[in-house]
């Protein structure tokens, strides 16, 4: 969990030195939002910003959210649900006209879970614990919504997770606040 909480913290401070060296740029390059699904998987809220002088090009995101998951037990053949703790972690592009709201975000990064968990219950069947995983890929490919001088912002799109042998079709939707 320590490597965890150091990769964070060191993304979290790339985020704070790129706004403010762009602090003369505008408002628009930093972004807040609470996610369903996406790179989070179930819920997370996420801080976004760009490490350039615009609300396009190369920036990151990071977040803290939660998932249910479900364990087998073999030996009395019950299951019990589980919430685990999600840190989503990414970088991303965006692509648009420096004047229009309409923006699409391609990105790609890992989500760490707080256990060892089989996300979508598609493997484990309490005998084989190599298809847990507390560390999945990611990627965005996702519509943002996002007014160039600020203000409310939404995001909606496809978010593919990687898990151990497998690749688990998803979707996000999001809404925040761009400042």
């Amino acid at each position: 969990m320590k490597p965890l909480l150091l990769i964070a913290c060191l993304f979290i401070s790339c985020l704070v030195i790129a706004q403010e060296k762009n602090e003369s740029s505008g408002p628009g390059q930093m972004s807040f939002y609470a996610e369903l699904g996406g790179p989070g998987m179930l819920f997370s809220a996420n801080i976004d910003g760009r490490f350039t002088k615009s609300q396009l090009g190369f920036g990151g995101r990071v977040g803290l959210g939660f998932v249910q998951s479900d364990t087998y037990y073999n030996n009395t053949g019950n299951y019990k649900t589980h919430s685990v703790a999600t840190f989503p972690l990414q970088l991303n592009y965006i692509f648009g006209k420096p004047s229009s709201p309409n923006t699409f975000e391609v990105g790609a990064g890992v989500t760490f879970t707080g256990r060892k968990i089989d996300l979508f219950n598609n493997f484990y069947d309490g005998t084989n614990p190599e298809v847990l995983s507390a560390v999945f890929g990611t990627a965005s490919f996702m519509y943002r919504r996002q007014p160039k001088d600020g203000g409310f912002s939404w995001r909606i799109g496809f978010t593919p997770i990687i898990g151990k042998g497998y690749i688990q079709p998803s979707a996000g939707a999001s809404v925040g606040y761009n400042f």
